[in-house]
């Protein structure tokens, strides 16, 4: 499973960011591959002041060797090794009417000390951090995010759209960090499910990203903006800072396993603002986003 899923990962590292070169028109994606000490290593791709895209990256990673001891008691396993490899991305537009885009798919795999697998899963989604909301774009990016769930389990979009509402909260601002997508984890062998069936359904996702996101670029990309909707969009890239930072279990886990620090930082905005107390004026549009983000909505209704 884990060379069919580097394999996988590879290729659609490939597919996105010449679609995104492509999009973009100016700017090329620079290449780092890297190789992490106790095992493994990855390749991160990003592109800077392009014509599209202020900043983004699309990296990926397979990295293997001993489970350090945080992360022992986190899964509360002992001396156990283990096997991760995956897809991450975030795109930062320059255009504030165009939304910031998050995707990840991963396979993870756990040792005892024979070498034999104990335990293994899949997990990722995609999600959309809009600073302006237009809601047929949400409707668009959650249409088709159920439609690949629908290929394989129609109750997964719902149970993945909740779960994506919960996990990309900021509880310390009561606010979700954008108006969701999909999250899922720990996707195992159930009675329902293969390891076969569970990559079916991660790779029918991660195949979906290009549909779900690229026409929203097309038709908001050229749209004016002034200053002060560019100062918005720097505010709200500081509450993605602060979810990253704070809560994401990703970042977390590449910090305490020795990860690339650069390619784990990637996914942070390039210019970004903390303005004390800010609120929007009553009435907005920015307000109409603040809306939403604080009471998760269904978009297909």
């Amino acid at each position: 499973m884990k060379q069919e899923f580097t394999a996988y990962i590879r290729k659609l590292q490939n597919t996105i960011t010449s679609k995104l070169e492509e999009i973009d028109g100016k700017a090329s994606f620079r290449e780092d591959v890297w190789k992490r000490p106790e095992g493994g290593g990855g390749r991160t791709r990003v592109i800077e002041n392009g014509a599209v895209f202020e900043k983004g990256g699309v990296n990926i990673s397979e990295v293997h060797g001993a489970l350090p001891e945080s992360m022992q008691q986190y899964f509360g396993v002992k001396d156990a090794d283990f096997f991760a490899c995956g897809l991450s991305l975030v795109l930062h537009p320059t255009n504030p009417m165009v939304p910031t885009v998050h995707a990840n798919w991963r396979y993870f795999e756990m040792y005892n000390a024979a070498g034999e697998i104990v335990d293994q899963w899949f997990g990722g989604g995609q999600d959309l951090t809009p600073y302006y909301l237009f809601e047929e774009d949400a409707k668009h990016f959650h249409a088709i995010c159920k439609t690949a769930c629908d290929k394989h389990n129609p109750e997964f979009y719902s149970a993945y759209k909740e779960r994506c509402d919960e996990y990309f909260y900021n509880p310390h601002r009561g606010e979700g960090r954008g108006i969701g997508g999909l999250f899922f984890d720990y996707c195992k062998v159930s009675p329902t499910m293969t390891m076969q069936d569970w990559y079916h359904f991660v790779t029918e996702v991660g195949d979906s990203f290009l549909e779900a996101y690229i026409p929203i670029v097309e038709n908001r990309k050229n749209l004016p903006y002034s200053e002060a909707q560019k100062d918005w969009q720097e505010i709200r890239r500081g509450r993605y800072v602060e979810f990253n930072l704070v809560h994401d279990k990703g970042t977390l886990f590449g910090l305490k396993t020795n990860g690339r620090i650069e390619s784990i930082l990637m996914s942070l905005p390039p210019k970004v603002q903390w303005v004390y107390d800010h609120q929007p004026d009553v009435g907005s549009e920015e307000e109409k986003l603040l809306d939403v983000l604080t009471t998760p909505k269904d978009w297909l209704r």
